[in-house]
């Protein structure tokens, strides 16, 4: 039998506490930093409670790498295959099978599982894990939860789990209590480079790496808003870091690439892994201790001029620089660049804007539709 107690991670402290409140109460929220373990953790830590009697659990994970990631760590913890015990399900592809006992799952299949069965029979808990992110799939999904556990479900349980959840609010809007974790983050040094025109951040981010490699040790995780920027800061580093790797990750990647740029180099090279936000939350890319955030993000915003959608880059939140800052700190002491002033960055939103109020709500409201709701 697995103890997830013999694991060295801080969420470890907190596992009875939570355990003790779902023996309680329905629906609870966890509040732990990054790198504590709570996405792979403390889903064990309830594989073998007897309110669980020999149901599912439903883990939630906003990105389709991050979901097949948890999925390969938490089945390396108990020494199995993917498939057996933690299994996945995305987008065009599955491993699940009889003896699966946890799911990890993106936004779409679980509304698609909740449409298709009200009362989630053979699920005993759903977690909505990174649920700061607030992607309209994620909070329809929630929605739909809470009205089957008050009408069909009271047995269901709901946990949801993040770094940078605004606490009060979820708190006072679920009316349930909350477990924080401490964490153990190790310290990151701030360094702020002035703003930059977004005209030329692949440029600067490029030119701020190369600074970066020569004043520390250890590899490096830049963070651009897409794929043009990320090819353009790749082109301007190339002959130019040593004999430093340079990876790209995005979500539109091979697995095989993916994989290469999450873990360790094979010949123990240096790594450079220029991402999109896909790197901000959940992977844990061993190595990392230096972070260069150019600032900015890109999602999807409905014009109601035209009736249509666009991608738009943005500013982040405060919280989204937080998160990125602390994937240097991780696994040691480590130093983030910020793209952006101390004036810009007191500035900036506390939290990331919910997607449901930005987005075109078409999709939501035929899901509303299908739901019975009008």
């Amino acid at each position: 039998m697995f103890d997830p107690k013999s694991i060295d991670l801080p969420v470890v402290d907190i596992i009875d506490e939570v355990n003790d409140k779902l023996n309680t109460q329905n629906t609870l929220i966890v509040n732990a930093p990054p790198g504590a373990g709570k996405s792979t953790l403390l889903p064990l830590a309830f594989l073998d409670l007897d309110w669980l009697e020999g149901q599912k659990i439903i883990m939630l994970e906003p990105r389709r790498l991050a979901a097949r990631s948890i999925a390969e760590r938490m089945s390396s913890l108990l020494g199995e295959k993917v498939g057996e015990t933690i299994g996945y399900r995305i987008r065009f592809d599955s491993r699940v099978s009889e003896k699966t006992k946890i799911e990890v799952v993106t936004e779409g299949i679980l509304t698609r599982m909740l449409q298709s069965d009200n009362s989630l029979e053979g699920i005993k808990m759903v977690i909505f894990d990174e649920f700061h992110e607030r992607s309209i799939h994620a909070d329809v999904a929630l929605a739909l939860c809470r009205e089957a556990q008050q009408v069909l479900r009271e047995d269901l349980r709901i946990l949801i789990m993040s770094a940078t959840l605004n606490m009060p609010q979820l708190t006072s809007l679920l009316k349930s209590e909350a477990v924080v974790s401490k964490g153990r983050q190790y310290p990151v040094d701030i360094n702020y480079e002035g703003d930059i025109d977004e005209y030329v951040m692949a440029e600067m981010c490029a030119k701020t790496i190369q600074k970066a490699i020569k004043s520390h040790e250890g590899d490096v995780l830049a963070f651009l808003p897409g794929q043009g920027e990320i090819h353009k800061t790749a082109d301007s580093l190339r002959g130019k870091v040593g004999g430093a790797r340079i990876h790209l990750l995005y979500g539109a990647l091979p697995q095989n690439k993916q994989r290469a740029a999450i873990f360790p180099d094979k010949n123990g090279q240096r790594k450079i892994v220029l991402a999109t936000s896909i790197a901000e939350t959940s992977l844990t890319i061993e190595g990392v201790n230096i972070v260069v955030d150019s600032g900015f993000g890109r999602h999807s915003q409905f014009d109601p001029n035209s009736g249509l959608s666009r991608l738009e880059t943005h500013r982040i939140s405060r919280d989204s620089a937080d998160q990125r800052a602390g994937r240097a700190g991780r696994l040691s002491p480590g130093v983030a660049y910020r793209l952006w002033s101390k004036v810009t960055h007191g500035r900036l939103t506390d939290h990331i804007i919910p997607e449901i109020e930005q987005a075109d709500l078409a999709s939501l409201v035929l899901e509303m539709a299908n739901w019975g709701i009008s």
